[in-house]
């Protein structure tokens, strides 16, 4: 009987412990992540106010904010990353760098996971508005034209579109499922629809 109890008492103390690590683990992710946003607006607020741009959020990061992406229909504020590397979309969505800067004539294109940076592009409608400002301050708003799921080997949509000012948002599709690594990509296209200054 004293086994048993000694068992009993072993087990649940393995048990104890593999909780406080699991939450330890959860806890100190959780802790990265939001330090990792912090350093982040500290870098855009640092680029937006200072001469040089390409300002890392901490010093061995291989990316750095170029935008911020809004809209306030659905309560989004984001720090765009240069890239889209696997690094770069953990923190935030990437901007890719063969597309248009942001704010500049082109299409440019934004990159996001789905269940993160762009769960909210499940919901938006045609004709809202999505906002994007660079470092320079220049700020320019783009009015969503239509959405498409495209499978990932389809690249038609990236000159899809005769706008001087075109914003693309990519992400996989579909939004609620579990597994990851789909065909399926999201495309919601928006164009610039203001006066252009040259």
């Amino acid at each position: 009987m004293t086994i048993t109890i000694t068992r009993k008492r072993l087990l649940m103390s393995l048990v104890v412990i593999i909780a406080v690590w699991n939450l330890g683990q959860g806890s100190y992710i959780l802790a990265k992540a939001t330090l990792a946003q912090w350093l982040i607006a500290s870098a855009w607020q640092q680029s937006t106010s200072a001469e040089r741009s390409q300002i890392k959020p901490w010093p061995w990061a291989d990316t750095w904010p170029v935008a911020r992406l809004t809209m306030a229909e659905h309560n989004v504020d984001s720090y765009v990353l240069a890239g889209a590397s696997g690094a770069s979309l953990a923190f935030g969505p990437g901007y890719l760098f063969s597309s248009a800067m942001p704010t500049t004539k082109g299409n440019t294109i934004i990159a996001a996971h789905r269940d993160t940076h762009f769960s909210f592009l499940e919901q938006v409608q045609i004709g809202e508005t999505i906002s994007i400002s660079n470092a320079d301050g220049h700020v320019r708003d783009y009015i969503i034209k239509d959405m498409h799921i495209v499978d990932k080997s389809d690249v038609s949509w990236i000159d899809a579109d005769n706008s001087p000012y075109q914003l693309t948002l990519v992400t996989c599709y579909p939004f609620n499922t579990l597994l990851t690594g789909g065909r399926l990509r999201y495309v919601v296209r928006a164009v610039y629809q203001g006066e252009v200054s040259a």
